[in-house]
C-alpha cells in the first residue's frame, strides 16, 4: 500500500525570467523569501553573487547571469545593485527594469557623486565608516539604518558578516543607462535611513519610471518580501501581450 503525499503547488513556467542583483554589504540571500515565492508563482529566478569591490566586475558578473536565463530577463537591482542593472540592463536580453530603494544613475554618476546631495531635515544617510579601500556600515547601527523591522537576531548577524563594499564600486561612473531605453519600475522606501527617500523620489522621477511607495527601510526584500514579489512580477507584461 503506498500513500500519496501532497506537494506544494508549482505554477506553469513563466515567459520571462527574473534576475535578482543584492546592494552593499549584504550578499544574494536576502532574496531567499523573494526568490521563493517568485519561484513558486513559475518563475525561472536567477541570484546574482556579486563581490561589490569593483562596479565594472558587478556588471560583468550580472552579464554572465543574464546570459544563463532561460527567457528574456527582468532585471531587478536593490541599493547598489541599481547601480549594476542600470549599465548591465542595457544587454539586448533584459527585457525590463526594476529598481529597489536603489540608485538609478545617470551617465557620469557614480554612488558618490549621488550621494553628495544634501540631506533634507527628517532624513537620514547610512552611518558609513571607511576601513582602508572598503565602505561598511557601522556595525551597532546596522540593524536600524539598514534593516528596521527585520528579526533583530537577523539584522545582527548581517551586520556582523558585512560584505566590503569597495571605494572602486562606490567612485565609478556609469557610462551606459538602460533606464532611457527600457520600461522601468521604482519602489520607493519611505523609511530609509541608508539612501534618503528624497533621492530615491528624485532619481525614481527622471528615470520615468511606474512608481509605488512602501513604508519600509532599506532592506526591503526582507521586510517586505511579499509586496516586493508582488512589484517585480508587476513587470512581467508577458501575459497581456
Amino acid at each position: 500500500m503506498s500513500i500519496a503525499t501532497a506537494s506544494p503547488a508549482v505554477a506553469a513556467e513563466r515567459a520571462v525570467s527574473i534576475v535578482l542583483v543584492h546592494g552593499a554589504f549584504v550578499d544574494g540571500s536576502g532574496w531567499k523569501d523573494t526568490y521563493d515565492i517568485l519561484s513558486k508563482a513559475g518563475y525561472e529566478v536567477l541570484v546574482v553573487q556579486q563581490p561589490t569591490i569593483s562596479l565594472r566586475d558587478d556588471v560583468a558578473e550580472t552579464e554572465r547571469v543574464i546570459a544563463k536565463a532561460r527567457h528574456p530577463v527582468i532585471l531587478v537591482g536593490h541599493s547598489y545593485g541599481g547601480m549594476v542593472i542600470t549599465e548591465a540592463g542595457d544587454n539586448p536580453k533584459v527585457r525590463s527594469l526594476v529598481y529597489l530603494a536603489a540608485y538609478a544613475p545617470d551617465v557620469g554618476e557614480s554612488v558618490s557623486t549621488l550621494s553628495e546631495a544634501p540631506v533634507p531635515p527628517g532624513e537620514h544617510k547610512g552611518p558609513l565608516v571607511t576601513e582602508g579601500n572598503y565602505l561598511f556600515v557601522e556595525r551597532d547601527k546596522f540593524p536600524t539604518s539598514f534593516a528596521a523591522g527585520v528579526d533583530p537576531a537577523t539584522t545582527r548577524f548581517m551586520a556582523a558578516a558585512q560584505l566590503p563594499f569597495g571605494l572602486q564600486a562606490v567612485q565609478t561612473k556609469v557610462d551606459r543607462v538602460a533606464w532611457k531605453t527600457k520600461p522601468t519600475y521604482y519602489m520607493v522606501t519611505m523609511e530609509d535611513h541608508i539612501i534618503p527617500p528624497s533621492l530615491l523620489r528624485t532619481m525614481a522621477k527622471r528615470s520615468g519610471a511606474k512608481v509605488t511607495e512602501i513604508k519600509s527601510s532599506h532592506a526591503v526584500m526582507l521586510s517586505h518580501p511579499r509586496e516586493v514579489a508582488a512589484f517585480i512580477r508587476s513587470a512581467d507584461t508577458s501575459a497581456t501581450e
